[in-house]
């Protein structure tokens, strides 16, 4: 009983997405802190997942880092983006804007991989992440990442390993994935919205 009524890492995440959404119908705007505390609780589950997402884990956590430093100086994510944008550095590496883009896209790897996941009660948790990784960032890795990320998808837990490292029971478990997805799609979207809104395409 204890995975249904203690706060659990998946409870934290939940709650906090719900939170930014709040804030972000509520101003108008994301203001780059709360962004950044908020999607930095994404890195657990990717420690969860263990050897085969560690360079997901490696590359999220340190563009998350230099999103937080750059929330010292910019209120929003619209400031961070305009300077960019103004620079015409928005796909310079390291910049601000390609490092949002990259965290954005670790927030639609755990979507992805929750609906997977969801999606069979006898679906493999390898399965799941091959899918998950196929959809949302194979397209952007380079051959030798795909082959690595490939090669370490045998060494992925199982469900049930998984559901054990996150101190969740199935259901539980179900209830709260399903509530990220529906908390993070709006956000995922709403990071788009800020590229396409100043002509910048969202195939990198």
């Amino acid at each position: 009983m204890a995975a249904t009524t203690t706060t659990t890492h998946l409870s934290a995440i939940v709650e906090a997405f719900e939170e930014l959404l709040e804030f972000q119908v509520k101003d108008g705007q994301l203001r780059l802190d709360r962004f950044c505390e908020t999607c930095s609780l994404i890195s657990v589950l990717f420690n969860c997942l263990g050897l085969a997402f560690k360079f997901a884990e490696m590359e999220y956590v340190a563009k998350i880092h230099d999103l937080v430093e750059a929330s010292k100086s910019y209120a929003t994510l619209e400031n961070v983006l305009d300077l960019d944008v103004a620079n015409g550095t928005v796909k310079k590496p390291g910049s601000h804007s390609r490092n949002l883009r990259r965290v954005r896209q670790g927030l639609d790897l755990i979507r992805a991989l929750f609906e997977e996941f969801l999606s069979s009660e006898d679906y493999s948790l390898k399965d799941a992440a091959s899918t998950a990784y196929a959809q949302v960032c194979a397209p952007f890795h380079t051959w030798t990442v795909r082959t690595a990320v490939s090669a370490g998808m045998y060494t992925l837990p199982t469900r049930e390993q998984l559901l054990l490292k996150l101190n969740e029971t199935e259901n539980s478990a179900e209830k709260k994935m399903r509530m990220y997805i529906k908390a993070s799609r709006p956000v995922i979207d709403y990071i788009d919205k800020l590229y396409v809104a100043r002509n910048i395409s969202l195939d990198w």
